[in-house]
């Protein structure tokens, strides 16, 4: 695991903790439960061990799935919207 998602419930703004030192972009899809894509994010090599994905405050309440990929990792996680 490259990442972890802190919190896994969130409201507006999702931080994203890299465990990997290795300078490369990460990519990152955002999925409702129905399988749409309802964000995504690129972003370039940072030597910041974390990432803050905001302006997600307008995305409806309720299960998604966040799809990452960090050089040739990959992983998904289940994470949830509420108030």
């Amino acid at each position: 695991m490259f990442a972890k998602v802190k919190p896994q419930v969130f409201i507006d703004t999702l931080t994203l903790e890299l465990s990997s030192p290795e300078r490369k972009a990460i990519k990152a899809v955002l999925r409702d439960e129905k399988g749409s894509v309802c964000r995504h994010l690129e972003s370039e090599a940072s030597p910041h061990r974390s990432l803050t994905w905001s302006g997600l405050n307008d995305l409806p309440y309720g299960v998604y799935t966040i799809e990452l990929k960090h050089g040739e990792d990959e992983m998904k996680m289940r994470i949830v919207k509420r108030v």
